[in-house]
């Protein structure tokens, strides 16, 4: 299995590792249920180093992109972001993508873990004279989600974070200063952010006492959690670093490093699809949702099929169900109506939030329409759900 430039922290820190799309991950440190809370309340920090990184350029590098994702990248200005599917001929999904403007002519693509080469080949055959830069396994993520995230990313830069805005990105200068500890990490150099591939963006860095941290950075607004939260996308050589000391900003606020068992809780809270499990390369975007994510005004692989199937109608649906009952749904769990089969659960959970049985799975027509009422089979038991509309969890406000 592969390893990200964190493992030992992660295993330093009594983490729970777990295969997960190859890479070994860890799942939880305390409890998933603790670590979903605290990024509830006030934040967590996850290890997401294993996500892809795909930088497309050139200056027909946005015609590419468009053609290759459902979403709308016409008038997507330097520093937004869009969410996308990345659809084949037939129209089922390949991927989901988060596609970043960062600078002109240049995008980043960030697939999923598991997919990031079936990406990276799907991309290479359909350029035409763009530049295709691999460098997933140059750079390291750290994912910092919750309420009090703004609060703890301020104390390491002077930029305005109120700027950053929902589905945006930043070259930032990180550094920290007067902390006075992780020095003398093993093979730690302090650097810009792909100096060779993106000079303008490798700034000269104000240097503080934490080992002479001081870091460029590409942070993002984006989220898989439903909360505010960053990514912040560095070089794999000052992960550890940046790891350590935004734990140690975090320890006196109560936050606390948390695993993929949270990041799961938490995006199945907000309705939001987990790549091989809410779709495995069968599915299409109209069957997944949501609907906002195809844009048909534009030309893109995939959307003849799409057309077709709209216009036919009988296709399953992606639903989110909420149990009437206790229990707990699990991938895999049929759904009955008048006791005949008409679906199966994909994901499902009993949600630390709302503490009771949410789920998500596919039905075919017409068992997908809101409030209707079916019944998922769990051990043997039938138990009543009803069919709500994302997302199961919403922050009250105030």
């Amino acid at each position: 299995m592969k390893r990200t430039p964190l493992y030992q922290e992660h295993v330093d820190l009594g983490a729970k590792l777990i295969s997960f799309a190859g890479w070994e991950m860890p799942v939880f440190y305390t409890s998933i249920i603790e670590e979903h809370v605290s990024v509830r309340r006030s934040a967590g920090i996850f290890d997401v180093s294993h996500m892809g990184d795909l930088i497309i350029r050139g200056k027909e590098a946005k015609e590419l992109v468009r053609r290759l994702i459902t979403n709308e990248l016409e008038g997507l200005e330097v520093g937004k972001a869009v969410y996308g599917h990345i659809l084949n001929e037939e129209g089922h999904i390949i991927d989901d993508v988060i596609v970043y403007h960062w600078r002109e002519d240049e995008y980043l693509m960030v697939p999923n873990a598991a997919t990031t080469d079936r990406v990276l080949s799907w991309v290479n055959e359909h350029k035409a004279g763009q530049e295709v830069i691999d460098v997933s396994e140059r750079l390291a993520c750290i994912a910092l989600q919750g309420p009090k995230a703004a609060e703890i990313l301020a104390e390491l830069t002077q930029f305005d974070l109120t700027t950053l805005k929902h589905m945006s990105g930043a070259f930032l200068e990180l550094f920290a200063d007067g902390l006075g500890i992780g020095n003398g990490i093993e093979g730690f150099q302090p650097s810009g952010f792909l100096c060779d591939l993106i000079p303008r963006q490798c700034h000269p860095g104000t240097k503080g006492t934490f080992g002479d941290f001081s870091e460029t950075c590409y942070v993002s607004r984006t989220g898989y959690t439903g909360e505010d939260g960053f990514e912040i996308l560095l070089e794999r050589g000052s992960v550890v670093a940046l790891w350590r000391i935004l734990l140690s900003i975090a320890k006196d606020r109560g936050i606390m490093p948390c695993g993929l068992g949270a990041r799961d809780t938490l995006r199945l809270e907000m309705g939001y699809l987990l790549s091989g499990t809410d779709f495995d390369g069968t599915q299409t975007s109209l069957e997944t949702g949501p609907h906002w994510v195809v844009k048909p005004d534009h030309d893109f692989i995939g959307k003849e099929a799409l057309a077709r199937q709209k216009a036919a109608d009988n296709y399953e649906r992606l639903i989110c169900l909420e149990l009437l009952e206790k229990g707990v749904p699990r991938h895999g769990y049929l759904i009955h109506a008048g006791g005949e089969v008409v679906g199966k659960i994909t994901s499902g959970t009993l949600s630390p939030c709302l503490r009771k049985g949410i789920a998500m799975g596919y039905v075919r027509p017409p068992y997908h329409t809101i409030g209707a009422e079916l019944d998922i089979a769990i051990r043997g038991a039938s138990v009543k759900a009803k069919v709500v509309s994302p997302p199961f969890y919403r922050r009250k406000k105030g």
